[in-house]
């Protein structure tokens, strides 16, 4: 399983840019100081939030299925940011309990399998989060997809925009976003239009 997205990893040294994603820049105006943070981004692709993360201070932990994007990664930042780059499947990995500060999913849960897959890979990831800790997800959902052209590999797992806000419920919901997305690719420069859930939520105390 490579999530779907390696041919796009092979057409180029660096797929998704090096910006960091809009809720991982939000998350930057919330905490005030990153400095002895651990973070997981599951799914981490190229790194860019992982990067980012890294810059600002955080530990990252940082785990992608795909062997060609986690190369790229390695190639793209700085050796001495504090991130462990591992080829993994978030499905397959022990994950400690209350063991990050914040976790990052973008583009990991449509890569799963089925909804029953998700929704375990969320609840270890919640469990794996410490009280006040934060959740930066990014997800397609089943809205509106525009997939053919530009993505025929890609077979998403799709749930609705509510069954991600169903998962939080018991959180502090920063950010709670279905919104259209319409981007290109490098490897392609096709046009096309995705719908998609960003929340950025926040545990509870304990």
């Amino acid at each position: 399983m490579d999530g779907g997205y390696d041919s796009g990893y092979k057409s180029c040294p660096c797929f998704w840019g090096r910006d960091p994603g809009k809720l991982v820049r939000h998350l930057a105006n919330i905490v005030p100081d990153f400095s002895g943070l651990s973070v997981i981004d599951a799914g981490c692709g190229e790194g860019k939030n992982a990067a980012f993360l890294a810059t600002c201070g955080a530990t990252v932990h940082a785990f992608d299925v795909s062997e060609i994007a986690m190369d790229h990664a390695k190639k793209l930042w700085r050796p001495s940011l504090s991130i462990n780059w591992t080829v993994a499947d978030i499905t397959e990995i022990e994950i400690t309990e209350n063991a990050y500060d914040i976790v990052v999913a973008y583009g990991l849960f449509h890569c799963l399998r089925k909804p029953e897959t998700v929704r375990k890979v969320v609840r270890e990831l919640q469990r794996a989060t410490r009280p006040n800790g934060y959740h930066a997800i990014v997800a397609l959902n089943s809205r509106f997809q525009d997939l053919r052209a530009a993505h025929p590999e890609l077979s998403p797992c799709l749930l609705a925009h509510g069954d991600y806000l169903s998962f939080y419920q018991q959180w502090n919901l920063i950010v709670k976003e279905d919104v259209d997305l319409t981007e290109t690719h490098p490897h392609n420069k096709i046009s096309h239009t995705h719908s998609i859930t960003r929340i950025l939520a926040q545990k509870a105390p304990r």
